[in-house]
């Protein structure tokens, strides 16, 4: 690493250690993924038990994720609150529009805010890094309306940079693979149920727990397409693999089971909004 760099990363760190310690108690909206658990590894440093985690559960997010959170928490002794979450309730959640994003996490950060409020504790915090901008994320509206802290905006740092401190910090979560949350797999337009979300969990296990790292399987109704990192495509192609995966898909509830062949893509259903957005600002007939 350039030390201009390292520099560069050692001075967003100490700004954020800065932050924190201003705060002087904090509620730390807990995912598991390397963002939050850089955030709260952090804070835990600095506040020691004056931070408290607090990870929303339910159907959309995966055990495996749950099952992380827990340890990571559980290893440093940090208070860890699972909050069951209520998005499932929400209409404006299930009907699946592209606003989606910005009603559940409005939800649980609403939820977040008044355990934050029993407790005494004056900040809550999410760990939206400084390139979430990039994609289409409207939860971000939801937490600057909660009046959630973003700390790693504040002081700049972007997903690599992440990922090379939480790495210099020894936790083993640094290369972890990016995950959202499983109604992220339905496209827009098609409701969120339980039913189609608990066959995306499986589908994906099944790919995990064949040792692929990246995966996404998109629920088309009864097509799973399914996403993996290009180069694990020729793997996922091995005749027996292959027709294990087929099997099992078709087994949870898919008639379809199909291979995008672009490969892993982040926010890839996020297109038909872009296509939408673009199709809208061309002139109209008259």
């Amino acid at each position: 690493m350039k030390p201009s760099i390292e520099r560069d990363l050692k001075g967003r760190q100490e700004a954020l250690v800065t932050r924190l310690s201003e705060l002087g108690s904090l509620v730390v909206a807990f995912s598991g993924g390397v963002d939050s658990s850089f955030l709260l590894a952090v804070a835990a440093q600095v506040l020691g038990d004056r931070v408290l985690a607090v990870t929303a559960v339910s159907v959309i997010h995966p055990e495996r994720e749950k099952q992380e959170a827990v340890r990571f928490t559980s290893e440093r002794g940090i208070e860890h609150i699972l909050l069951p979450s209520r998005e499932m309730e929400l209409p404006e959640f299930v009907s699946n529009n592209p606003d989606r994003c910005y009603h559940c996490k409005r939800s649980i950060l609403d939820q977040v805010s008044g355990i934050a409020r029993e407790r005494g504790i004056p900040h809550v915090a999410h760990a939206a890094n400084a390139d979430d901008h990039l994609d289409y994320r409207p939860g971000g509206r939801a937490a600057q309306e909660a009046g959630a802290l973003a700390p790693l905006i504040e002081v700049g740092l972007k997903k690599a940079a992440i990922r090379t401190l939480s790495k210099e910090m020894g936790l083993s979560c640094w290369d972890k693979p990016s995950m959202a949350c499983l109604a992220s797999r339905i496209p827009y337009g098609e409701s969120i149920t339980v039913e189609k979300v608990k066959m995306v969990e499986e589908a994906e296990n099944r790919l995990l727990d064949a040792g692929f790292s990246q995966v996404r399987v998109r629920c088309h109704s009864r097509v799973a397409r399914i996403e993996v990192n290009a180069s694990d495509m020729e793997k996922l192609m091995l005749p027996d693999l292959r027709a294990r995966i087929v099997e099992d898909l078709r087994g949870l509830g898919f008639l379809h089971v199909a291979l995008d062949m672009e490969g892993y893509t982040t926010g890839s259903l996020n297109r038909a909004i872009e296509k939408q957005t673009a199709e809208d600002k061309l002139p109209r007939r008259r």
